[in-house]
């Protein structure tokens, strides 16, 4: 592929007046030599978030076009702006994150190297402003928390032991991570091809629409193509009811991925289903039992174990304040338990006849 000479950048945006000037700063502040276009799909914003986009991109001379998504949902505004899109490069952002100025022109760069894939992409790295987004993010930059994958995927000397996990082949040369194909990637650069040949996201996915729709580019033959120098600054939500619905929502939506393609998805994204299952079972057996009481016992306290020290390295190696280590910890629980919760209400949901489904999408 030739260096892409136009790059759309398509949104969905909803409510983000306190995140839009940064968004637009970070957009207009690209090195990209390229010209840019910028196509957002707002959900029907409230808070001035449409006023202040615009305004702001006539200021910073950003060619900019704002669409209706009445539905608010995430793959019907990316869908909105994908048909309105003219780039050679299809660049999927968020208005939550922060993205350094190299960002574009590395996405051109590894999409016009890597000739054959149809979606390339960075690394998620999370960064907080309050003491709770902070926590929030070392929990999330831990194998045991959210969205340890990616940051671990950079970190050189781990990279050949848990490649496994990643679903990542290793192109690694010495200590310096290099691009590697992955299962999928977080937000992504897609080559207008991919959405010619296997449709757009799926508009009955609530959450969990980039994950499907990297299925369906594997599922093809297709690569998808992970490149550790692109990365993006991720502000994580900052409240644990926050954390906890949205990991909820990714455990909820996961459960028809998996259902449409007749895949399961990897044994790590199961853990937080047995660890709540086998809650759900021991707390009736510990109010009779002695055994059960042990059993459940020996499990809270491998888990606490478990979160301590996830925290503790996490928190070292950010370089945060010792402070945050009950918050951190408390942060794990709202992971695992909102996502396998989740899970359990998806797959009950995939169980109800016929009938009662097709009452609950009419709603």
């Amino acid at each position: 592929m030739a260096q892409p000479s136009l790059i759309s950048i398509i949104a969905p945006m909803l409510n983000e007046a306190a995140q839009i000037e940064r968004f637009v700063a970070d957009v207009a502040d690209q090195d990209y030599a390229g010209d840019v276009e910028v196509i957002v799909a707002d959900g029907g914003s409230t808070d001035g978030s449409v006023q202040r986009l615009k305004a702001g991109a006539e200021r910073r001379g950003l060619a900019l076009t704002v669409l209706e998504n009445p539905s608010t949902w995430v793959s019907q505004g990316l869908n909105a702006c994908i048909k309105r899109a003219r780039g050679d490069l299809l660049v999927r952002l968020d208005c939550h994150s922060r993205y350094p100025s190299d960002y574009l022109r590395r996405c051109a760069l590894a999409a016009e190297e890597e000739s054959d894939a149809l979606v390339v992409g960075g690394v998620i790295v999370p960064k907080g402003r309050t003491a709770m987004e902070r926590a929030v993010a070392c929990a999330m930059d831990s194998p045991f928390g959210g969205i340890g994958f990616y940051r671990l995927y950079t970190d050189g000397n781990l990279l050949e032991r848990l490649a496994g996990t990643l679903g990542l082949r290793s192109a690694r040369n010495g200590q310096e991570a290099k691009r590697a194909d992955s299962n999928t990637t977080t937000f992504g650069a897609f080559r207008p091809e991919a959405f010619s040949r296997l449709g757009l996201f799926d508009e009955s996915l609530r959450r969990n629409q980039d994950d499907e729709f990297n299925l369906r580019v594997r599922l093809a033959g297709g690569r998808i193509v992970l490149d550790p120098a692109i990365r993006v600054h991720y502000t994580p939500r900052g409240s644990l009811q926050g954390v906890f619905r949205q990991y909820y929502e990714y455990g909820l939506w996961k459960v028809p991925v998996m259902l449409k393609h007749g895949q399961l998805s990897s044994p790590r994204s199961f853990a937080p289903l047995v660890f709540v299952s086998t809650l759900v079972a021991l707390a009736p057996a510990a109010v009779f039992s002695r055994a059960g009481r042990r059993v459940l016992a020996l499990e809270l306290g491998a888990y606490a174990a478990f979160a301590f020290a996830s925290a503790g390295i996490s928190i070292r190696k950010k370089g945060e304040a010792w402070s945050l280590l009950p918050r951190v910890v408390s942060v794990f629980p709202a992971f695992h338990s909102g996502y396998g919760i989740g899970m359990l209400r998806g797959w009950a949901r995939a169980a109800a006849p016929a009938s009662t489904q097709r009452e609950r999408r009419s709603r």
